[in-house]
């Protein structure tokens, strides 16, 4: 008897015994795979939603795996009656906009100078010479996130943008944060985290549009942990006190004048010409790292002379207050919730994520889905506008509490999409961290964030969020709107202003030298505002406010 399979949206009936690799196959879904289903190359991964007790048990290839990740080769239909539906590392569903940027002026410099260059048919990486073509001189920046990873393809010689792709980060099965991935990268053999990541994000830059020996650098932005995955290097010591990357302890010891790391693509096994390199952006300090320096860089925040706040909300939410003369930074651990992780019906900003609620005088809830097809979960912009009308409408109290005494709120009946009072904790302990980082870097700096020039809001997540919504729930502070700016995923805007310019990355190895980082977690006031910042209220930018 055939058996109903969901697999990224695509349903079909298929016989016990058929693999998932093979009924993905059959879907035309292409399933990552180096060694075309044998349990060798463990890239096939699928996430199983619903019907894992349909499958047959794990086998010994998929050991390493956690929770409900699968090897799709590994993993046959059985008998038993019930529904499966899984998905893939999903690429090319997550929305890249170009163009949504919102930068001062002078983060563009006044002239490109890239360190790959042509003179005739010679092409030359900082003068000199790797190569001879007539072809196009390609370079890509790459952002990777701890949920999301964006590729984008720049043609060295115009600074154009040729192409942009994105995947979720495949290194899910090795925990949402990244501690969970530090532990798991210690106790696994193998560099089974950095394979995986490789494996798709070579599939990722093969499918653009793009002749790959014409690729001749890639810039690779990312925080201390996903970018010394992503190169192979031991990140234990980025686990432990004084959290540091191998890279950071060497630039202290004397031994590398940067933090910055340049290796050669093809000990890497990326697509691109033989003679391209990576260079991998440099880390401030701590869990401060190359996806924070590039938001600096994209918003020329080392050149500033106003006072700005930097804040990169995700897993690990980067902070930055200062201007050109003085700049300090910190790394709050605020999780994956408002990346749509450790929440019940919680997904990434995808196709079939609710990414706008509104409840109505008469309690009607309107959303609004990414894709305009049925609902599957919630996104973080979804989250932080229920969250907002909830506490508007008085059904959430300020401790996020439901007010009718019940333990969920449907947000979608039809198709039974519910928010728990559990899932309010989650994002009250995320808006917490970050709350607490912000505040306590604006003291060690001696303003109040009432006197901050401008607040940048950057990343995926920061562009969609509804500004008024994240103030009425103290996301973010209280301020005039006009000092707000939302500017999209800055730090693969940072990635390409250093692909397209070696003065400005120059700059930016120098500034980092001489930024402060705050400890968060030896701060004696961390713990009084986590707990006010849990709280869902606005936060207030009055200097009072901090006083002593």
């Amino acid at each position: 008897m055939s058996k109903k399979v969901t697999i990224n949206q695509r349903v079909g009936e298929f016989a016990p015994g058929t693999s998932l690799f093979d009924i993905g196959e059959s879907m035309e879904i292409a399933v990552p795979s180096s060694c075309r289903g044998q349990g060798k190359c463990r890239e096939c991964l699928m996430e199983i939603t619903t019907g894992m007790e349909s499958l047959t048990p794990k086998v010994e290839e998929e050991n390493h795996l956690k929770e409900n990740f699968r090897l799709s080769c590994c993993t046959r239909l059985t008998d038993v009656p019930g529904e499966v539906q899984a998905h893939t590392m999903r690429r090319a569903e997550i929305k890249v906009e170009e163009g949504a940027m919102n930068l001062p002026p002078e983060a563009t410099p006044a002239t490109y100078d890239p360190a790959v260059t042509r003179d005739g048919n010679r092409i030359l990486i900082e003068g000199k010479e790797v190569a001879q073509s007539t072809g196009a001189l390609l370079g890509l920046a790459i952002d990777i996130g701890t949920t999301t990873v964006v590729v984008r393809a720049v043609d060295l010689e115009s600074g154009s943008i040729v192409a942009t792709t994105s995947l979720e980060n495949p290194q899910r099965f090795g925990g949402t944060d990244v501690m969970s991935r530090i532990q798991y990268d210690t106790d696994h053999s193998g560099r089974l985290l950095q394979r995986t990541l490789l494996g798709y994000l070579s599939r990722a830059i093969s499918a653009l549009p793009i002749d790959t020996n014409d690729v001749y650098e890639i810039v690779v932005a990312g925080n201390p942990t996903m970018r010394d995955l992503f190169l192979g290097m031991d990140v234990t010591t980025i686990g432990q006190r004084p959290y540091q990357s191998l890279s950071e302890k060497a630039w202290k010891a004397g031994e590398v004048d940067t933090t910055a790391v340049i290796v050669s693509a093809r000990k890497l096994r990326l697509p691109a010409n033989p003679a391209a390199r990576v260079y991998a952006m440099p880390v401030v300090s701590g869990h401060v790292g190359g996806d924070a320096a590039a938001c600096l860089l994209a918003v020329a925040g080392d050149h500033s002379e106003e006072t700005i706040a930097i804040m990169d909300i995700g897993t690990n939410t980067e902070v930055f207050i200062g201007n050109r003369d003085r700049l300090l930074a910190a790394s709050c651990p605020a999780g994956p919730a408002f990346e749509g992780r450790a929440i019940s019906q919680g997904m990434p900003g995808l196709a079939g994520a609710i990414e706008k609620v509104r409840i109505t005088n008469n309690g009607d809830i309107e959303t609004s889905v990414i894709g305009d097809g049925e609902p599957e979960g919630i996104c973080g912009s979804g989250l932080i506008a229920l969250l907002a009308e909830l506490k508007r409408t008085e059904r959430m109290n300020a401790f996020g509490r439901f007010e009718d005494g019940e333990d969920s709120f449907t947000v979608d009946a039809k198709n039974q999409i519910k928010f728990l009072e559990s899932d309010i904790n989650e994002l009250a302990q995320a808006k917490g961290a970050n709350v607490a980082g912000l505040r306590i870097v604006a003291q060690a700096y001696d303003i109040t964030l009432g006197q901050l020039d401008k607040f940048y809001l950057a990343g995926g997540f920061g562009r969609h969020l509804d500004i008024e919504a994240s103030k009425e729930i103290g996301l973010i502070p209280d301020l005039p709107n006009e000092k707000i700016i939302q500017i999209g995923n800055a730090a693969i805007e940072g990635a390409t202003l250093a692909l397209l310019s070696l003065t400005r990355r120059g700059e930016l190895e120098e500034k980092i030298k001489t930024i402060e980082h705050i400890e968060l977690e030896t701060n004696p006031d961390f713990f009084d505002h986590f707990v006010e910042g849990c709280q869902f209220q606005r936060f207030g930018v009055a200097e009072e406010e901090f006083a002593g």
